[in-house]
């Protein structure tokens, strides 16, 4: 990763991304309030998609979805009807960006097709993001890897051969700025289906920092990925899961999110490093929990310590049990009574 980017990667707490996508449902005001609540949930992000009725879909497909006879919720018309109440104009991508730096929470988007990257470029964002449908796209991947930003590179639907080949187009640009993500393109996913593993699996494969875009419902896949080293955690975000439109069932409320966003932060924390440190509380811990060598009965000075006159018993202050066959055999200085601390002082 380059300077521009240095929070996402090894080492760092999770970069938490809320996925806003289309869940502003073409209203501004919403939008506007659910970047605030993302930012209020501790997000490191808001991200949105880039696209309008004539970059993504094709007249056929408008044409094969007139109606649709399944959630009221989703669909309240044609896919171009949709399309056109649901993408956002170049003027509100602007109004958003602004609106994102004034209260400080990094603005980002998902551009699908180079008109869209060039407006995003403009807007001055950090880093693009490639959406899983998009890793077969070369000429895609080719100019936005151009710029030289960091892409994120989500992995949904593709095998490793795709995503090699993806990452080799990117690479080829001289651009080695890649975050991949691991990803499963259903909304959402059966457990058994998700494959946490291949955060790791991504890690070893190319080298790069692996992320998660998580389309489960809840927080704890997410923070299970966040535990297996993920670098990065995309999630959809609503502030209410009952608002119509095509991704708010699917995605996290605000205490979800908040949830994901505080937990992430101590599972980063508490991960910590593969060398073995016992740290200093526990070093004081011990004094109090582990054991002493401790007498069994009333002895005399001059006596012979035999291996029956010790046993072990908090506090851990003095001779440790594993120092004991240095007692057995010694000679008393002193007096000592039954159940009392053993010391090395008095031993001849």
């Amino acid at each position: 990763m380059n300077n521009c980017f240095q929070e996402i990667q090894d080492g760092h707490p999770p970069y938490i991304i809320a996925e806003i996508g289309s869940n502003h449902n073409g209203d501004m005001n919403l939008a506007k309030k659910m970047i605030v609540s993302a930012k209020e949930c501790g997000c490191n992000a808001v991200k949105f998609q880039s696209w309008d009725n004539k970059s993504l879909i094709c007249e056929e497909e408008y044409q094969k979805n007139i109606k649709y006879n399944d959630s009221p919720k989703k669909h309240f018309g044609s896919l171009r009807e949709m399309v056109e109440k649901y993408y956002l104009r170049p003027e509100q991508h602007n109004e958003l960006k602004q609106f994102c730096d004034e209260i400080k929470i990094e603005f980002a988007s998902t551009p699908f097709s180079n008109k869209e990257v060039n407006l995003l470029n403009d807007l001055g964002v950090r880093y693009f993001k490639l959406a899983s449908m998009d890793i077969n796209n070369i000429s895609l991947i080719e100019y936005m890897a151009s710029f030289q930003k960091p892409i994120l590179l989500s992995t949904g639907m593709a095998t490793l051969g795709e995503i090699e080949h993806a990452v080799n187009t990117i690479e080829a640009a001289g651009n080695k700025n890649i975050i991949l993500l691991h990803c499963i393109a259903i909304y959402p996913p059966e457990y058994k289906d998700i494959n946490l593993n291949n955060i790791k699996m991504l890690k070893k494969a190319f080298g790069y920092p692996v992320g998660f875009s998580d389309h489960s419902i809840g927080a704890s896949i997410p923070l299970a990925a966040v535990a297996l080293g993920a670098c990065v955690i995309e999630k959809h975000f609503t502030i209410d899961k009952d608002l119509p439109g095509w991704d708010h069932e699917i995605s996290a409320n605000p205490k979800e999110m908040k949830t994901i966003c505080e937990e992430a932060k101590n599972i980063s924390d508490s991960l910590g490093s593969f060398k073995r440190i016992v740290s200093t509380a526990e070093l004081e811990k011990r004094k109090k929990f582990r054991r002493s060598i401790v007498i069994t009965r009333d002895l005399r000075v001059g006596e012979v310590i035999e291996e029956g006159d010790i046993t072990f018993k908090r506090p851990g202050t003095n001779i440790s049990p594993t120092e004991s066959k240095y007692v057995v055999g010694r000679t008393l200085l002193k007096d000592v009574r039954i159940d009392e601390v053993l010391t090395w002082d008095a031993l001849k």
